[in-house]
């Protein structure tokens, strides 16, 4: 959507790049799955969300395997 418009706006097949560069071939009134806003800069990709590294919270594992002492002493007895 355009800047501007509120989330309610409707959007129209007027409003998309493919129709008013004449590049739309459907016979449809409504916006198919393919609609682009119409912007002055032209076709641009969606945004995309950014990737935001966490800090790592866990200092260790919550679970481990057995050290080898700990091995041995539970298959000794």
């Amino acid at each position: 959507m355009a800047k501007g418009r509120g989330v309610n706006a409707r959007v129209s097949c007027d409003d998309c790049f493919f129709r008013a560069n004449l590049l739309c071939s459907l016979k449809v009134d409504a916006p198919c799955a393919t609609f682009r806003p119409n912007n002055p800069d032209g076709l641009r990709p969606p945004r995309q969300m950014h990737f935001v590294f966490r800090q790592e919270r866990r200092t260790r594992a919550a679970w481990a395997f057995p050290s080898a002492e700990e091995q041995a002493a539970l298959h000794s007895r």
